[in-house]
């Protein structure tokens, strides 16, 4: 019996390295499972558009989100395109995040930017208005803080929610922390990546891009999304 697709669900972004490295992550995905059927869309901003990619694809589906935390798009977005596919069988995975494959991500690429042991870090994320995305991202910060020994980790977003990168710079700076690092907590470059990274005064780290730990993550929530019931996803039943 065929399995069914995998779409991975990107957000989109004016930067060209954004798609650059969504196509090299499922380029991973495939390495690891060959006959996998997977598949890129996007919500926004670069083709193959979401609804695009699911017109093109038959029988059954798994939205897979590359998005690290609930908020509208996973919520919203993702349970819109699936009603829109009426020829699919479709489920809807839950977002990336928090889970520890990502605090695993974070933690090697602040060790390539040249983290070293007691250096605080702020969490840069994109940021949204819904309570629950600050939630998973609390969550995320929590879990790296343990992965790096018990340092201090402070959230901090780019936009729709407080603080800013600078201002969790500063916040951090107060409490006697004259090291501080920048985990880029965002799966792809992109204008927010940029704009968190250059409020670091010591060394800031890439995104999570191709990490091989995403590439098993999507697959880990494609598993769990194919041992539900098959069903219409209502937004209220999407959940980290």
């Amino acid at each position: 019996m065929q399995q069914p697709t995998l779409v991975a669900v990107a957000h989109g972004s004016r930067d060209p390295h954004a798609l650059r490295t969504a196509l090299a992550l499922l380029e991973r995905v495939r390495e690891l499972r060959p006959r996998l059927d997977v598949r890129l869309g996007h919500i926004e901003l670069n083709e193959p558009l979401l609804d695009d990619t699911l017109r093109a694809t038959s029988g059954a589906a798994v939205l897979v989100p590359l998005l690290l935390g609930r908020g509208h798009h996973v919520k919203r977005d993702l349970p819109g395109a699936a009603a829109r596919a009426t020829h699919l069988d479709i489920r809807v995975a839950a977002p990336l995040g928090p889970h520890p494959l990502l605090v695993e991500a974070l933690y090697e690429r602040l060790v390539e930017a040249g983290w070293t042991a007691g250096t605080a870090v702020v969490l840069a994320a994109a940021g949204s208005r819904d309570p629950d995305s600050a939630a998973d991202t609390r969550g995320t910060a929590a879990l790296l803080s343990r992965r790096l020994g018990g340092v201090p980790v402070v959230p901090a977003y780019a936009s729709a929610a407080a603080p800013g990168a600078p201002e969790a710079v500063r916040t951090l700076a107060a409490r006697g922390h004259h090291r501080i690092a920048v985990a880029s907590y965002f799966a792809a470059p992109g204008r927010f990546a940029t704009q968190t990274a250059a409020a670091s005064p010591a060394l800031a780290a890439a995104p999570l891009g191709d990490h091989p730990a995403m590439a098993r993550l999507l697959l880990r929530r494609y598993d769990e999304a194919l041992g539900r019931p098959a069903a219409r996803p209502l937004p209220e039943l999407v959940s980290a």
